[in-house]
């Protein structure tokens, strides 16, 4: 059993897709970002970077006992790994894979991120940050469609990079991106989107679907520095 503590972001979503799609059994354990539950105890012991997903793998493949795992980029290789599924046992095929999961942790992830902050939550509209942001996620889904133009998957065959990649071109329109200037991408967009497992993936988040960020959870959210982030009982 997989407990899976989530909420409903992008980075939360690669993995209830990849559970989905390898049929692992897994309890979620809802962790309310907007209310400050991340900053809790409980939670810190596991996810000591205070930010969702992590997981508590309950039957590791060794016997040993209980794994926790944070960072969503480490869970899907830690899964893949454990299934041994949606990552290539070959070396060259395996560190495309790698590569693209990595491409998504430290490019797409943080810079489409820091587009919805400055677009969406920022308290004041700074036009050099928004233009920064949307400028550089457009690159990105620019070397994204030069990636998929004669292949129908990221690394060639559907892996995790797939999964890691897809939640943070969902919010492309709040992200300011047009998908039909990307024609491959878009291609590879919808062939995602019509996946059952990712379809299933994405009904699960609609029980936890919360409403707009508050002003109150944005004070959460935002600005936090160490001294303001002490373990909650």
């Amino acid at each position: 059993m997989i407990e899976l503590y989530y909420w409903t972001t992008p980075n939360g979503h690669k993995v209830t897709i990849f559970l989905e799609e390898a049929g692992l059994q897994y309890k979620i354990f809802p962790v309310d970002i907007r209310t400050g539950e991340q900053f809790k105890a409980v939670f810190l012991k596991i996810a000591p970077n205070n930010r969702i997903p992590a997981i508590i793998d309950r039957s590791p493949l060794q016997g040993s006992d209980p794994i926790s795992i944070f960072e969503s980029g480490a869970i899907l290789l830690y899964l893949a790994e454990k299934t041994r599924k949606f990552l290539p046992t070959t070396l060259g095929d395996r560190t495309k894979v790698i590569e693209w999961l990595f491409w998504q942790m430290g490019g797409l992830g943080p810079m489409a991120g820091q587009n919805h902050h400055f677009v969406q939550y920022a308290p004041e509209q700074i036009p050099y940050a928004i233009a920064r942001y949307v400028n550089e996620t457009n690159r990105l889904y620019g070397v994204l469609n030069r990636q998929l133009a004669n292949r129908e998957y990221i690394a060639g065959s559907y892996s995790i990079a797939d999964m890691a990649c897809y939640p943070w071109i969902v919010p492309y329109e709040r992200q300011q991106q047009n998908l039909e200037d990307f024609p491959h991408l878009k291609r590879w967009f919808e062939t995602m989107a019509a996946r059952p497992a990712i379809i299933r993936a994405y009904a699960v988040a609609e029980k936890y679907k919360t409403p707009t960020v508050t002003e109150d959870s944005k004070k959460i959210l935002f600005g936090q520095r160490a001294d303001s982030i002490a373990p909650k009982p």
